[in-house]
């Protein structure tokens, strides 16, 4: 696998980023197809979108609360 791949998922992990975002950059970064509609967050959509891009700029935007 892609090292920039291994280590965006990494420091994702390590912010603990929301898990939809995470996916959601993962698949945009492999080029996968985005989910289907009703399946589709907010947080899944602009992690799709910055996988796609390849970028790792919004990480801090998608830190998961404490529940």
């Amino acid at each position: 696998m892609n090292q920039v791949y291994r280590d965006a998922t990494t420091q994702m992990e390590e912010l603990n980023l929301q898990e939809e975002y995470i996916v959601g950059w993962q698949g945009g970064f492999l080029g996968h197809p985005m989910r289907e509609e009703q399946r589709v967050t907010e947080a899944y959509e602009a992690g799709y979108e910055d996988g796609s891009a390849k970028t790792t700029e919004n990480f801090p935007n998608w830190v998961a609360t404490a529940q």
